[in-house]
């Protein structure tokens, strides 16, 4: 088995997660609350998002939840690629088996 790269995974993540929760922002700026409670309720397959809705959010608070989500999603990254490389640690394949 190859190993992850705990680094890269990490920030392959918590860039994933700031982009979605940036996307989520822009969804709120621009198309009102009537269209986000629509669209976030369809994403949630029906989940009412109605009551905890916030429209007035302060620029620091979004900058704040943006990275609170990269440094969550980079500490999942890193747990899971850490757990990935201790499963491949004792496990080799033989070289003609291997993919380049």
């Amino acid at each position: 088995m190859n190993r992850i790269s705990i680094w890269r995974f990490s920030m392959a993540w918590g860039i994933t997660g700031a982009l979605l929760y940036f996307g989520c922002i822009l969804v709120m700026w621009t198309v009102g609350r009537e269209n986000t409670i629509f669209f976030f309720n369809s994403l949630l397959h029906g989940l009412d998002v109605e009551p905890i809705i916030r429209m007035d959010i302060p620029w620091w608070e979004a900058v704040m939840g943006i990275i609170e989500t990269f440094v969550l999603g980079w500490l999942i990254g890193g747990v899971i690629a850490s757990i990935y490389n201790f499963g491949a640690a004792g496990e080799t394949i033989p070289p003609e088996e291997q993919s380049e």
